[in-house]
């Protein structure tokens, strides 16, 4: 994979250089609630702008059905970006139409532009070969370097990010070797005791690379929503907490595995459970009570780990080499079932492992709890492409920048 140095050290004055990043940052209608990936690809885009390149940085933002939406216009990651470069950055209204090619048309060396979400052109997503490479020709005409520092959109098949690169000299930006470099410490390079904390709603989200670390890690521990489909699994009564009976067999299967290896499986010991789910907008108090994991009331809903389950899992993450989490362990956005997921992230904190933060919601609960970010070993851009790497997946965007 052609790194950016290799680029810059060829020359890049007048260049147009496309820069396929992930300004894929929440909204509360224009204000942005959390810049972490912005931040995370600014360094490319500030390198490649001292260099003399003319920078046209892409992305996508949510999901546009393929047309103009302005709930998902990146008019304020543009705005954003240029206040942390300290200098003025341009915003195409289109993505390859007039205004894309008349704004990158008026840069000048050194200055950066924003094209409109790429997600408002249905050939972006195309699963259609032929509409995919139709769009990708079109972004191809508006740049000479095409670099790829958008990690959280790799595990995408998409113009911009598989197609694009084919059509243009490439290289893999900092963001992107920075957290390539982080996977290979968590698969091919793994410190031990090497402990994985998995959370999130679904169980079904993480079969895939539960089957993977089944044979890579020392302990896994089981938090969120997902851990009421293991407790069931183990014959427990969960209430009406969220549960895929469909998936119990497979857990089965998957805890028996776990004994086989000498994996140690942890699951939550109390929970602290409600009869209804928190207000997330005022964020009223909630009534809550806590028990043990294996006494959910039948009318009552799990929705974070107790008070001892953060003692055992702060205790089985204390003497980690490594430690890999990803998925909040409760209803972090609510104050008062935040604690679980808190817990973990000061366990972290605490530890002297290399620690690993894998991005999405895990990433912003660090955020929004409070925590230092300088204080934890990587804090990744992108949750789902982390998961399919350490999954085993062949990455399209990767795959990409490798030719």
């Amino acid at each position: 994979m052609k790194t950016i140095d290799e680029l810059l050290a060829e020359g890049v004055v007048g260049k147009r250089v496309f820069v396929r990043a992930d300004l894929n940052v929440p909204l509360a209608g224009t204000e942005i609630t959390d810049d972490g990936r912005i931040r995370a690809v600014q360094p490319t885009i500030a390198k490649l702008a001292e260099a003399g390149a003319r920078v046209i940085v892409a992305s996508h933002l949510g999901r546009p059905k393929g047309a103009p939406d302005p709930a998902f216009s990146l008019a304020p990651a543009a705005k954003r970006l240029g206040e942390l470069l300290g200098s003025d950055v341009a915003f195409a209204t289109d993505t390859v139409g007039s205004s894309a090619k008349e704004t990158v048309a008026a840069l000048a060396d050194g200055q950066v532009a924003v094209i409109e979400n790429l997600r408002f052109n249905a050939g972006e997503t195309s699963k259609d070969d032929a509409e995919r490479g139709a769009f990708a020709d079109q972004l191809a005409e508006l740049a000479d370097l095409y670099v790829g520092d958008g990690f959280g959109a790799v595990h995408r098949k998409h113009a911009s990010v598989f197609d694009l690169p084919a059509r243009l000299p490439h290289a893999a930006g900092y963001l992107i070797a920075t957290e390539v470099g982080v996977l290979k410490k968590l698969t091919a390079e793994v410190k031990r005791p090497y402990v994985v904390v998995l959370g999130g709603a679904k169980v079904s989200d993480k079969l895939a690379v539960i089957d993977q670390l089944l044979g890579k890690a020392d302990r896994i521990l089981i938090g969120g929503g997902m851990a009421y489909t293991f407790l069931y699994a183990k014959g427990y009564e969960v209430g009406i907490s969220l549960l895929q009976k469909d998936q119990v067999d497979v857990v089965k299967e998957y805890m028996a595995r776990a004994e086989k290896n000498g994996v140690e499986l942890v699951l939550p010991v109390d929970i602290l459970a409600s009869s209804e789910f928190p207000d997330l907008k005022g964020k009223t108090p909630a009534d809550f009570i806590t028990v043990d994991a294996d006494k959910i009331p039948a009318d009552k809903e799990g929705l974070d780990i107790g008070p001892k389950t953060r003692e055992l899992y702060a205790s089985k993450i204390a003497d980690a080499e490594t430690v890999f989490w990803n998925g909040p362990v409760g209803v972090f956005e609510h104050p008062d079932y935040a604690g679980g997921t808190s817990a973990i992230a000061q366990a972290l904190v605490d530890s002297n492992a290399f620690t690993v933060v894998g991005g999405g919601d895990s990433a912003a609960a660090v955020r929004t709890l409070g925590f230092d970010e300088n204080a934890f070993g990587h804090i990744s851009t992108g949750g789902g492409a982390s998961l399919e790497y350490l999954e085993g997946k062949t990455l399209p965007g990767l795959a990409a920048l490798e030719v």
